[in-house]
């Protein structure tokens, strides 16, 4: 898949800015526009958004015009937060990251 970098399920959590950074330059070598993240590969302090985990990720990201897509089910976390769910509205409204279910690439 040309221009994609797809994380693994299985391998270390995003937990800061320079982890994002990290991934973002993985990124670049391979030539992607895009990273697509599971959900098991963030951090929970990301689901908090008090923590500004989040924040500080999807903003280096979008520093960097990477696109971000974040894969898997997190419906339960929504239920359980009406920032959360708004957070996760608008940041789907822009482009630049989204968070979807499942990515067929």
């Amino acid at each position: 898949m040309s221009g994609v970098l797809v994380l693994p399920a299985d391998g270390p959590r995003l937990r800061t800015e320079q982890d994002a950074v990290d991934v973002i330059g993985e990124a670049w070598s391979t030539d992607a526009q895009t990273v697509v993240v599971p959900v098991r590969r963030l951090d929970e302090a990301f689901w908090t958004l008090g923590t500004r985990v989040a924040g500080g990720i999807l903003g280096k990201f979008t520093q960097y015009r990477m696109r971000l897509v974040v894969v898997g089910d997190i419906a339960e976390r929504l239920a359980g937060s009406e920032t959360l769910r708004a957070f996760v509205h608008e940041a789907n409204r822009g482009g630049e990251v989204s968070f979807v279910e499942e990515f067929t690439g």
